[in-house]
């Protein structure tokens, strides 16, 4: 199945519109440090239009680039299921400048996972967005490579979580893509009373040391896990503690594993 889904992500990845509008306002990955250029190909920026102004738009969440249709976050990223609203940015890297590697895509429509309920301590916290456009391959991004199905990361796994988000809680925000080594805590220590309590089987810890964690406007960003001889995105950042880099709360990830077949559903009904 994942060769299958890696051919028909081929379709799409031939052209794009040139960028519409480049104007950004950002709401870091804590403990985190500048990206090397051109690394993490298939992160990108879920962005919103503002109240004011129709052209300008503003970095809200993260995702990852599942083919060339479509991308995957977060659900609880969607506060419209209006896709006029949104746009993705992809091969970004300094939100504030233009790099010449980005391009700048129409969200045509928003697909949530039918069992999200709004509250992310129930899990399914998974959306993918159809673009209007294809991505073009102008060799600053790639496909992301998945997991297998239900496949389980084991304790004190080294990943790596990518993003935009929060540098710390005086609201610090970085221009460059932040990354960080983050390390997953097995489901039977992270849903101990002393940790988060409650963790819904579908959902994979990572952090908690107090030092290290995603933060508000990473959501929706890639766990990435190097597995299998490839980086592969096997969470999608969820929520964490209000303040960020709590110890022994560490940050919440949908398991990327756990909707395989979903994912595949969902790639399945839009043939180009």
């Amino acid at each position: 199945m994942i060769r299958l889904v890696a051919f028909l992500s081929c379709f799409g990845l031939i052209c794009a519109e040139a960028p519409f509008n480049h104007n950004v306002h950002n709401q870091r990955v804590i403990g985190g440090h500048d990206a090397e250029p051109n690394t993490w190909k298939w992160q990108v920026s879920f962005q919103r239009v503002t109240s004011h102004d129709e052209n300008s738009f503003y970095h809200i969440c993260g995702g990852t680039i599942l083919d060339g249709f479509h991308i995957m976050t977060a659900a609880h990223c969607v506060n419209s299921m209006d896709a006029s609203q949104y746009r993705v940015v992809v091969g970004e890297y300094d939100l504030f400048e233009n790099d010449g590697s980005e391009e700048f895509l129409r969200v045509n429509k928003i697909i949530v996972h039918p069992s999200w309920t709004g509250n992310v301590a129930r899990g399914n916290d998974i959306a993918i967005l159809r673009l209007a456009d294809p991505i073009y391959d102008n060799g600053f991004v790639s496909l992301a490579d998945l997991p297998a199905l239900d496949e389980t990361m084991p304790h004190g796994f080294q990943c790596h979580i990518t993003g935009w988000g929060l540098m710390d809680m005086d609201g610090s925000v970085p221009a460059i893509l932040q990354v960080a080594a983050i390390n997953v805590v097995e489901h039977s220590v992270c849903s101990q009373p002393d940790w988060w309590g409650s963790i819904a089987d579908t959902m994979v810890c990572a952090g908690g040391d107090g030092i290290i964690s995603g933060c508000q406007g990473d959501s929706g960003g890639p766990l990435n896990c190097f597995t299998d001889g490839a980086w592969r995105v096997h969470g999608i950042v969820s929520y964490g503690p209000y303040n960020c880099n709590m110890k022994n709360k560490p940050t919440v990830f949908t398991k990327v594993s756990s909707f395989m077949d979903w994912i595949y559903t969902v790639l399945l009904e839009f043939r180009p």
